[in-house]
């Protein structure tokens, strides 16, 4: 059983979140922590000048939303959305916020991910606690 739980989460259209979340649910001590975090990948500046100006504002609003709609149906989650990277910046809240578990979904590796690697093969290779990986 694990105290505190790491779910980062993508919303890819191909990323089934539900693994995760019942796993979580399965893993969990009645008392732990769970933290649902998001990553919002930079945008190159030439491409924000073709956006409206509150497209990132709004943008993040309604990705933190999902995230807390997601939260309120695990016992003591909070959804957390960050800016970086995202193999980088999971890496790196972890090692601040010290989880004891990382549920990361992954989806069917591809050449691309056998030549460039994959977010979830980064956290897997680099996390300093236990890492599940749910396809």
């Amino acid at each position: 059983m694990y105290h505190n739980i790491l779910i980062p989460i993508s919303f890819d259209s191909e990323r089934d979140v539900s693994g995760p979340l019942k796993l979580a649910r399965l893993l969990a001590t009645p008392e732990a922590r769970i933290t649902l975090l998001h990553v919002v990948e930079h945008i190159p500046a030439y491409a924000i000048s073709y956006m409206p100006p509150d497209y990132l504002a709004e943008a993040r609003k309604a990705l933190k939303g999902e995230l807390d709609k997601m939260a309120a149906g695990l016992p003591n989650a909070t959804g957390v959305l960050i800016e970086g990277h995202s193999g980088r910046s999971i890496l790196d809240w972890a090692e601040t916020n010290k989880p004891d578990l990382i549920i990361i979904s992954s989806h069917r590796p591809g050449m691309q991910d056998l030549l460039l690697g994959s977010t979830a093969a980064k956290v897997v290779r680099h996390a300093q606690c236990a890492v599940h990986v749910v396809r």
